[in-house]
């Protein structure tokens, strides 16, 4: 009993969110970190690989069989069926920094897929949590979705430890 308590008060209370990931490492990898977090990670059809796929297994390693994932058909079945308690959605075309973002226990971390992001009609729907990774280098346009993913849930982690 006191080690399902002591888990319980060391776990950080927020999720990995993936919009129609593309390449299957990319979702190992973030599967990956999930579990080293001890968050949850939800992917939201259409997937562009199986899940079975060796590329998402090779990149999560033994770790895949630990992570607490969960599949949803679509945007609006994700949001019905998590109620998360508030969304931050990471993109690109984002105009505030992540590092103005306050995280609580409960948000959910929005990722686009690697080719085009989010949704077109989630930049105005919710512009109001839209945040990206500051990158001051002259020729950069993004990053790769695994390191951006790694970016901002250690950012939410780091918060949510010291609160």
């Amino acid at each position: 009993m006191n080690n399902l308590v002591e888990k319980q008060d060391k776990s950080f209370g927020f999720s990995i969110v993936l919009l129609r990931p593309e390449i299957p490492h990319n979702t190992g990898a973030i599967g990956r970190l999930c579990v080293g977090l001890g968050v949850s990670l939800h992917l939201i059809r259409p997937l562009g690989f199986k899940l079975d796929d060796r590329s998402v297994q090779r990149a999560g390693l033994d770790y895949w069989p630990h992570l607490d994932i969960v599949i949803h058909n679509t945007w609006e079945d994700y949001i019905l069926s998590q109620c998360p308690k508030r969304l931050f959605m990471m993109s690109t075309h984002g105009e505030k920094s992540l590092y103005e973002c306050k995280f609580e226990k409960g948000d959910a971390l929005v990722f686009g897929n690697e080719s085009s992001g989010l949704p077109k009609n989630f930049y105005e729907e919710y512009r109001e949590v839209l945040f990206k990774i500051p990158m001051p280098g002259e020729h950069a346009r993004s990053i790769n979705l695994a390191n951006a993913v790694s970016i901002a849930a250690y950012e939410c982690y780091r918060q949510q430890r010291l609160n």
